[in-house]
C-alpha cells in the first residue's frame, strides 16, 4: 500500500519496502548496519504496521510526530493516510536511505537527539506513533505525559514495559509507570508483535501499546509524582517505610494511614492512587 517508487539500482525493485529483501539492499547499498546502542530494529511485517498506524490514529490532516524513522517503513505507511508528519532521528548515517525512501514525500525530518526535543511546543491533537528506541522508553513516555498538545502515543514497547503500563494497583507489574499513565489518561494493549516482525530480530517480544492522555485533568503536581516514585521505589516493601526513607515522621505516617483506614504493613503497590493523594495531602506534600 503506497510504497515508495523503487530506486533505479534496486536488486528487488518490487518488493515492498518493509520486505526483508528491500530492507537488507537498502542497508548493503548505503552500506549501513543496525546499530544496537540506538535500539535500531525495523519493522518488516505489512500486517504490523498497518495496524500500528490504524491505532495510533493516523489519518489526513492529523498531525503525527515519529521518533527514530530508521529507514523510513512506517514513516511511509503513517504518511500514506494523510497525516502531516513530522519525524526526529538521531542517526546521521540514515541521510541518504531516508532522502531515498521519504524524498517524494512532505515528511518533515528534524535531526536530533529526541531527548532534546521541546514537546511542549507540538500543535494540539498532536498523536505520536512510533516504534520507540527501547533503552529511552520510559523517558521519553514521562515526556509525552507531560506535553499538552500530545493526546495520543501509540508505540511498540519491550513486551514487559507495556505489562507495566498497564498494571494495576495489587498486581506484580505494577509500579510508578503504571501510575503516571494512570495519573496523565489510560492504556490500551493493542497486540503482541513477535521478534521476526523485526530485522534484526530483538531479544524481546513487544507489544504495542496506546496511551490515551486525559487533557481536561489537571496535570499532576511536581511534589506528587516525587511522593508516588519515592512511595513505589523499593518494592516489597511497606509504604509506610517507604515514606520514612524519604524523611516523613513514622507518627505523623501512622496517623495519616489510620485516618485513611489503611493498614499500616500495607505495601505502596496495593494502596490505590486515590489513596496515595491523600497520604501527600495529610503529609503536606500536596494540598
Amino acid at each position: 500500500m503506497n510504497d515508495p517508487a523503487p530506486h533505479p539500482h534496486a536488486g528487488t525493485p518490487t518488493a515492498p519496502l518493509y520486505s526483508p529483501a528491500r530492507v537488507r539492499e537498502l542497508l548493503t547499498r548505503h552500506g549501513l548496519k543496525p546499530t544496537k546502542s540506538l535500539g535500531q530494529n525495523f519493522l518488516i511485517d505489512g500486517n504490523i504496521l498497518r495496524a500500528i498506524a490504524e491505532a495510533g490514529g493516523a489519518a489526513p490532516g492529523v498531525p503525527v510526530l515519529e521518533i527514530g524513522p530508521g529507514l523510513g517503513v512506517l514513516t511511509r505507511e503513517i504518511h500514506s493516510r494523510g497525516a502531516q508528519v513530522t519525524t526526529l532521528e538521531k542517526d546521521e548515517r540514515l541521510r541518504a536511505v531516508l532522502a531515498e525512501t521519504l524524498g517524494d514525500t512532505d515528511v518533515q525530518i528534524i535531526w536530533g537527539d529526541a531527548l532534546d526535543f521541546d514537546y511542549a511546543g507540538l500543535p494540539a491533537g498532536t498523536r505520536v506513533i512510533a516504534n520507540l528506541p527501547y533503552y529511552i522508553t520510559g523517558l521519553l513516555l514521562s515526556r509525552f505525559m507531560r506535553a499538552p498538545g500530545i493526546v495520543s502515543a501509540t508505540v511498540l514497547v519491550q513486551k514487559e514495559v507495556g505489562q507495566r503500563l498497564a498494571a494495576k494497583p495489587g498486581t506484580d507489574n505494577y509500579g510508578f509507570l503504571s501510575a503516571i499513565a494512570a495519573l496523565y489518561g489510560s492504556v490500551r494493549h493493542v497486540r503482541d508483535v513477535p521478534k521476526g516482525a523485526f530485522l534484526p530480530a530483538p531479544d524481546v517480544t513487544s507489544s504495542v501499546i496506546r496511551l490515551d492522555f486525559d487533557r481536561t485533568r489537571p496535570a499532576p503536581e511536581p511534589e506528587f509524582l516525587k511522593f508516588i516514585e519515592a512511595a513505589l521505589h523499593h518494592r516489597r516493601k511497606t509504604l509506610r517505610n517507604n515514606l520514612r526513607m524519604i524523611g516523613h515522621d513514622g507518627g505523623a505516617i501512622d496517623a495519616a494511614l489510620a485516618a485513611l483506614n489503611i493498614r499500616p504493613d500495607v505495601r505502596a503497590e496495593d494502596v490505590a492512587l486515590g489513596d496515595l493523594r491523600d497520604m501527600a495531602v495529610k503529609l503536606g506534600v500536596i494540598r
